[in-house]
């Protein structure tokens, strides 16, 4: 018998199937981060400070130029999961092949914008001249492969949708192997330094990609992939885009305030540099865990949306706030405790290791108000609203820091200062998306659309 990978998350308990989902997507996270901490590890032990902190400079970048595809995949999510709920296999067909065929094309674009735009964008952050030229080098290949990242991104949104987080999970563990090999190979074999570890990172994504291809191809239905069908439908697109757009913006303008609070790092040196490089990718492991409550209310909420099961929406809002606090907290001050071990793992220079405390002490501990914020944003898309959180969030949080830089940052010019304005811009953003997710709500009926056809027909059961 055919093992089936799918959730039925219409119908049964809530919590049970939520876990179910979300810790094999909490797992793929945690395995995507450690390419990227795979790259910092190798170069920050077999290259020195200068390499590490040439590939984490380029993170925020990279982030700002992608999050804006990457958020369109968002789109693909939440209307994979309403036609999957609502049993519409044409209409689902017709969004896998348009979603691949805009993966791709996003994919090519990125490589053009990535590549031209490396040097001129890493200079306008104020990259220390000993080492923007091993950052640009990092970026350009690592944007060669973009086609092969957008794919599987597109690809395990499509998987996701329907409560398939294992398979992914197979994939990422199989490539991140193969990139943590191919790293070591690289740099203390071939001395290739940050050109090393960004191939081995493009390699390794390949081989994700592939495989999150083959699924498709293999499956059944309207999840089925036929590679001559691949090609844009108009109205899929554009659904996709209403929704997915608007999360890609706010992703990308985010970023930009990341590239901001970067470049206000850089001001302090290439070591404090190295530090904050370190901490942000432990920080990242916290952050991809709550980010799969997030993946998983998202959805969640589409499909019984789509299923029109209406009644499940407060209680899927509620148990996800619950899991993604509970897991902050654990992990959040979990790595605060383990902090000095784990940094000593990117760098062993005790001053890199002293600027990365300063940042996990205000970050971790707090980190779990940026996943109530995050969770908050997964209903609200989930119910079909995209551009009221992405308002919400740019103006509460990425508004924030930006005026927060130019203001108390700018008049108290410390490390501590500045990464204040995390936890303060979470607290405001979260309380403002729960406003709105209780007017939003309040659109839809409290009871589940069969229900109320039951019971006006007088056959209440």
């Amino acid at each position: 018998m055919k093992k089936s990978y799918e959730i039925d998350m219409c119908s049964g308990p809530v919590l049970g199937k939520l876990l179910l989902f979300a810790l094999p997507l909490m797992l793929s996270g945690v395995l995507q981060l450690l390419f990227n901490a795979a790259d910092i590890i190798v170069v920050g032990r077999f290259a020195g400070s200068q390499s590490l902190a040439a590939v984490g400079s380029t993170s925020s970048l990279i982030n700002l130029l992608i999050n804006l595809f990457v958020g369109l995949s968002v789109g693909v999510n939440v209307l994979v999961a309403k036609h999957y709920g609502a049993k519409e296999e044409e209409e689902l067909s017709d969004t896998v092949h348009t979603a691949i065929a805009t993966s791709l094309i996003s994919g090519f674009i990125l490589i053009v914008v990535g590549i031209g735009a490396a040097g001129p964008l890493l200079r306008l952050m104020g990259t220390p001249e000993d080492v923007i030229d091993k950052s640009v080098l990092y970026m350009r290949i690592y944007f060669a492969g973009m086609p092969v990242v957008m794919l599987y991104n597109f690809g395990s949104a499509v998987l996701r949708a329907i409560g398939d987080t294992q398979r992914p999970l197979y994939y990422l563990s199989i490539a991140g192997v193969v990139n943590i090999c191919l790293n070591l190979w690289f740099v203390i074999e071939f001395h290739m330094d940050v050109a090393g570890v960004a191939l081995a990172t493009v390699i390794s994504q390949c081989i994700s990609a592939g495989l999150v291809m083959r699924c498709l191809i293999k499956s059944e239905g309207g999840l089925k992939l036929h590679l001559k069908k691949l090609g844009i439908r108009k109205k899929k697109l554009i659904q996709i885009i209403k929704i997915g757009l608007p999360a890609g913006m706010q992703g990308a303008i985010f970023s930009v305030s990341n590239v901001l609070i970067q470049s206000s790092v850089n001001s302090f040196g290439s070591i404090a540099m190295a530090g904050n490089t370190a901490a942000a990718n432990i920080e990242g492991f916290v952050y991809t865990a709550m980010n799969a409550v997030y993946q998983a209310n998202l959805s969640f909420t589409s499909q019984n949306i789509g299923g029109k099961k209406y009644s499940r929406l407060d209680r899927i809002l509620v148990v996800c706030l619950g899991i993604v606090t509970a897991t902050g907290l654990i992990l959040g001050l979990g790595a605060l405790a383990g902090g000095r071990g784990l940094l000593g793992i990117y760098s062993s220079d005790p001053e890199v290791i002293s600027y990365g405390m300063l940042r996990l002490r205000i970050i971790c501990s707090t980190y779990f108000l940026c996943g109530c914020m995050d969770t908050l944003v997964g209903s609200l898309r989930g119910m079909g609203y995209s551009i009221l959180p992405m308002a919400v969030s740019l103006t509460g949080a990425c508004g924030l820091r930006v005026v927060w830089i130019f203001t108390v940052f700018a008049a108290f010019h410390s490390l501590t200062v500045l990464y204040i304005s995390y936890p303060v811009s979470w607290l405001l953003t979260a309380c403002a998306h729960g406003l709105c997710y209780r007017k939003m709500r309040k659109r839809f009926p409290k009871e589940d659309a069969v229900a109320i056809t039951v019971e006006e027909g007088g056959h209440k059961q």
